[in-house]
């Protein structure tokens, strides 16, 4: 049963941080963008380091059971991979320009 729980808790904060947390961080009146786009990554780096805090704090504190921890262990390397990614995406130093070629490229020849 907590196997269920630990699926479902880290299953709806990861919809919450990447889908719930970008629309409402974002404000915009029209074509204007009234909240700043800092707020956002702030929030998500929050977000994700908590979520990978607290895993990690479960599987280290609370939980007993082998399996148990070894879930909050995946769940924390999940968290913390979505986090370095998004920091190396926010620092520039992954881009997508590549995907924005390759599908320009399907586009001109199919």
């Amino acid at each position: 049963m907590q196997r269920i729980l630990i699926i479902t808790a880290n299953g709806v904060l990861l919809v919450f941080l990447l889908i719930g947390l970008p629309a409402a961080a974002r404000a915009q009146w029209g074509n204007l963008q009234i909240s700043s786009a800092t707020t956002g990554r702030l929030l998500m780096f929050c977000g994700l380091g908590i979520a990978a805090a607290a895993n990690l704090f479960a599987a280290l504190f609370l939980l007993k059971v082998r399996k148990q921890k070894i879930l909050c262990w995946e769940w924390a390397a999940v968290f913390g991979g979505l986090l370095l990614a998004f920091f190396a995406y926010t620092r520039g130093y992954l881009d997508f320009a590549w995907l924005t070629h390759a599908l320009q490229w399907l586009q001109k020849h199919f």
